[in-house]
């Protein structure tokens, strides 16, 4: 069964192998640089789809991934929402187009960032919208009420590029076979951490996220430690003037100085 981690090889040695990267905390997702990134450190790139045939694929792995939430609480490997980084991205005007593009609509400005020529697209009724959205997510929502394209399931987004997601990365044939690259894995990986399984991902999903805690600590700690040593210094250099305009007399009364 595909759990989420594992590199999924789908039996013909001359066909890719892919790697679902899911995150079950949403703060632990990953910006598409940083997705297209773990995936290079991993040995492979972010998925780029060739045909139709091929994104039924991956639409049957996330599937069999889904079962594993839909059969019960702690069911391991189990995914619920979440969009997934592509490796397809928005690049300049001057681009040349693709093979079998006529037009010089936005959509046509698409590149696959592993440099793979394929012209094929599956965008949602309505994408892309284009604008200041550049990188593209194949939508994941099966909880979510269907719009006006459908459900939210398997079709194409563009999206912020700074956006976190969940994400999908692709090894050729070659990073998988004989020496050297990545090796197809049977291992699982624990569900509270369930990342691509390379160390560049691990560091990603559990030590990125918390620098800024980290940070915020060293900030809060430096902020005390100076108002502790202002009172300190504050105490040591007061001293008590006597009252220059008032006095108390020896009766009690008070009288003009």
């Amino acid at each position: 069964r595909c759990l989420p981690g594992q590199t999924v090889c789908l039996g013909d040695p001359q066909r890719p192998c892919y790697k679902i990267a899911y995150f079950q905390e949403v703060w632990s997702r990953v910006a598409f640089r940083e997705a297209s990134e773990a995936c290079r450190m991993d040995g492979g790139s972010l998925l780029s789809i060739q045909s139709p045939g091929e994104q039924k694929d991956i639409e049957n792995l996330l599937q069999e991934m889904r079962s594993g939430a839909v059969g019960g609480a702690g069911a391991a490997g189990g995914i619920a929402d979440g969009d997934y980084w592509i490796g397809l991205v928005r690049v300049d005007d001057h681009a040349p187009a693709e093979a079998g593009s006529t037009s010089h609509s936005c959509s046509d400005l698409y590149r696959w960032t592993d440099g793979s020529p394929a012209s094929f697209r599956n965008w949602y009724f309505d994408e892309p919208s284009c604008g200041g959205e550049a990188c593209v997510v194949m939508y994941h929502q099966p909880a979510a009420l269907p719009g006006l394209g459908g459900a939210y399931l398997y079709q194409w987004n563009d999206d912020r590029c700074n956006m976190k997601h969940n994400f999908i990365c692709k090894y050729h044939p070659e990073a998988t076979a004989g020496g050297g690259g990545v090796k197809p894995s049977t291992e699982d990986v624990p569900s509270q951490v369930t990342t691509a399984g390379s160390s560049g991902m691990l560091l990603l999903s559990v030590i990125l996220p918390t620098i800024p805690l980290f940070l915020l600590i060293l900030v809060a700690s430096g902020t005390c430690c100076f108002q502790l040593l202002k009172r300190s210094s504050r105490a040591k250099t007061e001293v008590h003037q006597p009252n220059l305009w008032i006095s108390e007399s020896p009766g009690g009364d008070t009288v003009e100085a």
